[in-house]
């Protein structure tokens, strides 16, 4: 899973990082729990929870539905 989650994050970080920011895979556990780090502009926007459960999250689970939440560490 964890490369799957990878590929797909590549699709993502391109968006991200026009604005200035990205995003790092930090740790997928057992449970279906990504584990992300979202950095540059992305780690202090005030929009960085909604990009991250609207944008990040909704997309991972659409194309892996063993993921179960996307959380920033």
């Amino acid at each position: 899973m964890k490369e799957k989650v990878t590929e797909l994050l590549k699709d993502i970080r391109p968006k991200l990082q026009a604005d200035g920011g990205d995003v790092e895979l930090i740790d997928i556990s057992d449970d279906g729990v990504v584990s992300v780090k979202l950095l540059g502009a992305c780690g202090g926007c005030p929009m960085a929870q909604m990009t991250l459960k609207m944008g990040i999250e909704r997309y991972l689970k659409s194309k892996v539905p063993d993921i179960k939440e996307v959380i920033s560490v």
